[in-house]
């Protein structure tokens, strides 16, 4: 029952930012369609056929808001970066990584979970609210998860290549403009994390480099020497721990 109830939760904040973001296109609608999958109107106005067409669409993308919206792309590429640099790129393997990105990213979402579930879901099960209502207040704890993670560098870069006006407040700003804005900076987070695990792993390897070519030993690879001493440097620091702390801590800030 709980796990139902999560992914309830993620299929609504999906899809109301799936549907925003088609809200924001021109030419997404049509005399007597609405992108509701219970519109409030005369039936006849949406037949079943174009509502199941909009709830496939909404699922087909559920997968890339998964990984674009929320902490899933910091986590995973973090992860994947300390196990390049450990020099092991198939331990753990993708399978090992993913599911441990997915459980990360569920922990740190956790909090805006919790708001959407209190803010559009239960009401709009209880019929406190409407259906466009539901999705607006779905959305608004995402989009403040967001801002906390991105940089108004980024922001003011497509909000400038949409030529759209300088927002007076948060709100002005539109989904579709803070998305890519978000990716961007979650990106450029993860990266510089990557960098600073890789340094202990990248001074292991230019220390048994040098000492392998000191004793002539140019045909061994250094790699081949240096892989224990990176897999028991990772252990003795408690590294998974740590990794875990540092990309969870990353979010609260």
């Amino acid at each position: 029952m709980r796990a139902k109830k999560i992914i309830l939760i993620i299929l609504l904040a999906m899809a109301a930012i799936t549907l925003s973001g088609c809200a924001a296109l021109p030419g997404t609608t049509a005399p007597g369609v609405t992108l509701s999958v219970q519109p409030d109107g005369d039936p006849e106005e949406v037949t079943s056929g174009v509502q199941l067409l909009v709830l496939l669409t909404v699922l087909s993308l559920a997968p890339a808001i998964l990984v674009l919206a929320t902490s899933f792309t910091r986590i995973v590429i973090v992860i994947s970066m300390v196990r390049s640099a450990i020099g092991t790129p198939t331990i753990p393997p993708n399978q090992v990584v993913i599911g441990l990105a997915l459980l990360l990213t569920f922990f740190v979402m956790a909090p805006v979970y919790n708001q959407i579930d209190q803010q559009a879901l239960q009401p709009y099960l209880n019929n406190e609210i409407d259906q466009e209502t539901a999705f607006t207040q779905a959305l608004n704890p995402v989009r403040e998860f967001m801002f906390k993670q991105t940089r108004e560098k980024d922001i003011e870069l497509f909000l400038g290549i949409s030529e759209l006006p300088r927002p007076d407040t948060l709100d002005d700003i539109p989904t579709m403009t803070l998305l890519p804005a978000f990716v961007i900076s979650e990106l450029r987070t993860a990266f510089t994390m990557g960098f600073v695990l890789y340094i202990p792993f990248l001074v292991i390897d230019l220390v048994v480099s040098s000492i392998l070519l000191s004793m002539g030993m140019m045909m061994l690879p250094p790699s081949l020497i240096s892989l224990p001493f990176k897999l028991l440097l990772f252990v003795m620091v408690d590294g998974w721990y740590l990794l875990a702390r540092s990309l969870t801590m990353s979010f609260m800030g």
